[in-house]
């Protein structure tokens, strides 16, 4: 089984730490998802790991080895690091032949990626006039091409439409299933939900979380309890002052955090209270991971 194995990673320019002392693993058999606001140094990480950028200190191996030690790096590592890395005057299969031919791997392996990938209609066609979703799909057939056992994608469903965003979503889970190491960055939390197995989370270069998606949402994923009392208006003063946090919901409910539901249904049934909903509501990833970053924000515009 090929692993990443960072550790102790650190890249600093001048005076600036952009990766400070960063430990983790991304385990073959599950989609990692890398998460962590701009500028947190979620790119400078995978440009070490990809050998582009010399770490300050620690280290970066891929099934024990450094990414230039591999004899044959393309069998051994796919990466889309930048889909617009390809001359617009090619065409998309030909681009993959010369991948293909620099590498020593056979001409077959870029019709089954062309596959894969969904892109034999296009084969022939010059890259300049891609969209930037077709862009992606052949930046991931390259990743393809060596059939390697990990896998590294920044923000791989830039561009693409809502079709090809389930598409990317069922390539990775597939990938993984194949007990290969897929590593994913990318902004979109619905859909780092519905994809990962494990998160890292960074901010400011450092590690914040390095868990299980499940674990993940367990301990940070509480969301708020919807109330909807006859008379929200006093409720909501009774939920104050019993240390409750409420904001105004949807149709006249309460969003109620700080209490469990069955703390609230006591408090009503004190105060002579009819509630006519009383429903837990489970936090999104997004939510867990705002709560989780908001003091490793990079950039962060005034409120109007």
């Amino acid at each position: 089984m090929t692993n990443i194995d960072v550790r102790g990673l650190t890249k600093r320019y001048g005076h600036r730490t952009a990766v400070d002392d960063l430990s983790f693993t991304v385990s073959a058999g599950q989609v990692t998802g890398f998460l962590g606001p701009n500028g947190a140094g979620k790119s400078t990480t995978m440009r070490m790991i990809m050998g582009l950028a010399a770490p300050s200190a620690g280290s970066v191996t891929i099934g024990g080895r450094r990414y230039r030690d591999l004899p044959v790096p393309l069998t051994e590592v796919g990466a889309l690091l930048d889909a617009g890395a390809v001359h617009p005057a090619r065409a998309a299969r030909d681009h993959l032949h010369a991948l293909a031919a620099s590498n020593g791997l056979p001409r077959r392996r870029v019709g089954e990626v062309l596959a894969r990938t969904g892109m034999e209609g296009v084969a022939r066609d010059r890259v300049g006039g891609f969209s930037l979703g077709m862009r992606q799909r052949l930046g991931i057939a390259a990743t393809l091409l060596g059939d390697p056992r990990v896998l590294i994608f920044d923000e791989p469903v830039n561009g693409l439409d809502p079709e090809g965003i389930r598409w990317i979503r069922a390539l990775m889970r597939s990938l993984a299933e194949e007990g290969r190491a897929v590593l994913v960055s990318s902004h979109l939390m619905t859909e780092m939900a519905q994809t990962a197995d494990h998160l890292v989370v960074i901010g400011r270069g450092r590690l914040i979380a390095d868990t299980g998606m499940g674990e993940f949402m367990r301990t940070r994923g509480e969301g708020a309890v919807l109330v909807r009392a006859d008379d929200p208006a006093a409720f909501a003063r009774q939920l104050s002052a019993a240390g409750a946090t409420v904001r105004e919901g949807p149709e006249s409910a309460l969003e109620v955090s700080g209490m469990t539901g069955e703390q609230i249904g006591k408090l009503a049934a004190f105060h002579g209270v009819a509630l006519s909903e009383l429903a837990p509501q489970r936090a999104s990833l997004e939510d867990a991971f705002m709560e989780l970053t908001s003091g490793s924000v990079e950039y962060e515009g005034a409120a109007a």
